[in-house]
């Protein structure tokens, strides 16, 4: 790295950015690994800095990663530099899991990634954010449910997300363009090549109005067993993933898996018993893993979008709330809880500096305890 490139990318990113961004280029570093030394080590910096035997402490930490980030790191580094310095040139921002522009949604599940490379305009934080996925051999039901879908969403001003593909994907992401709703294309490769290149113009409007996101450093070109790893980034970043048509086996039923793996909300349109592109969303809501979408009122009940994800009431004149006694992180739910009224977890989440782990425990000890209940939709609220 030469004297001038390390200056300039010091004087335009935080100190740590240029280990943050080759720490998961390193070979078998994934995103759960990456976190890991991050947290066992303090900083991605430190990860570099470690002793071969610091390195080997770390639990899962075996002989072949070990020999990786030793060998690699260098190499790695070199690559990090390059990165830094074209994601400049191309306005494209590098959104390590720590900057509070990465999606909240997404960094709260276990595999999240470590780096996301995004370029746009979109609040990938917005207060409603729905990801609409399917068949690329979609019908013309398909696409008039999918476009009313989205219509629903305008007075909600929710961000659309989906992963650029044929078919439903692409027509949402149209749909969401006409409507004036930002949308959020998910590439299995990386930013500079629009896959499939049929939807250039497309991706060129969404970066105006929505953005392309991708976990995928430059020069990584689509690859089958990375649009799976796509489908779980459009999954953990919204609040509910809806599967407007899929066949027995299509790929947006791995979308939906995800999302419920992430106790995340699910819904399928159902469609008729004959139509091959309608067995995959009617197969998910006889397992029970989605909810029928049939209206817009579904959605909307099912996430409380009338009272639940609404801004914050200023607080009402109500009996005083004594938080004598209580732990720190129970008071800052429950302070929550007494100003909103019944509160999605999601919000709490948000709303607190609770990881959704912490979160889910807090939540349960204070019912167990007799001070919250748990209501229909992920609600909770005071007794």
């Amino acid at each position: 790295m030469t004297q001038d490139s390390r200056h300039r990318i010091q004087d335009s990113n935080p100190s740590d950015l240029l280990y943050q961004v080759a720490l998961p280029i390193i070979p078998q570093v994934g995103g759960g690994t990456a976190r890991t030394l991050v947290k066992y080590f303090g900083s991605a910096e430190e990860v570099f800095t470690a002793l071969p035997e610091q390195l080997s402490a770390v639990p899962g930490i075996g002989k072949i990663l070990l020999k990786n980030i030793l060998e690699k790191k260098a190499a790695a580094l070199r690559e990090a530099e390059a990165t830094i310095l074209r994601a400049e040139a191309e306005q494209v921002q590098l959104l390590y899991f720590t900057n509070p522009a990465y999606p909240e949604r997404l960094r709260n599940v276990p595999d999240a990634p470590l780096l996301l490379y995004y370029k746009g305009t979109a609040d990938l934080n917005a207060q409603k954010v729905i990801s609409i996925v399917g068949t690329r051999q979609c019908t013309e039901y398909g696409r008039v449910v999918t476009e009313q879908i989205v219509q629903s969403l305008v007075q909600h001003e929710a961000l659309v997300v989906s992963g650029l593909a044929y078919g439903i994907d692409i027509l949402a992401h149209r749909a969401a363009l006409y409507a004036g709703l930002p949308t959020v294309g998910v590439m299995a490769n990386s930013l500079e090549t629009v896959y499939p290149t049929a939807h250039q113009r497309d991706a060129e409007r969404m970066v105006q109005n929505g953005g392309i996101l991708s976990e995928f450093p430059f020069g990584t070109k689509p690859d089958a067993p990375r649009f799976p790893s796509r489908n779980r980034i459009i999954a953990g970043m919204a609040d509910c993933t809806i599967v407007v048509e899929s066949t027995s086996k299509g790929g947006s039923l791995i979308s939906a898996d995800i999302a419920h793996s992430y106790d995340r909300e699910v819904m399928a349109v159902p469609g008729p018993i004959t139509s091959e592109t309608s067995q995959g969303c009617n197969q998910l809501i006889k397992s029970l893993k989605a909810v029928p979408y049939t209206k817009p009122k579904d959605l909307e009940e099912l996430l409380n979008w009338d009272k639940a994800l609404a801004p914050f009431a200023a607080p009402k004149a109500a009996r005083n709330l004594d938080l004598t006694g209580f732990p720190e992180d129970e008071q800052q739910v429950l302070r929550i809880l007494h100003q909103a009224g019944p509160t999605h977890i999601d919000v709490l989440n948000r709303n607190t500096s609770l990881t959704m782990g912490q979160l889910s425990s807090v939540l349960f000890t204070l019912e167990m305890s007799g001070f919250i209940k748990a209501m229909p939709g992920k609600l909770y609220a005071l007794l």
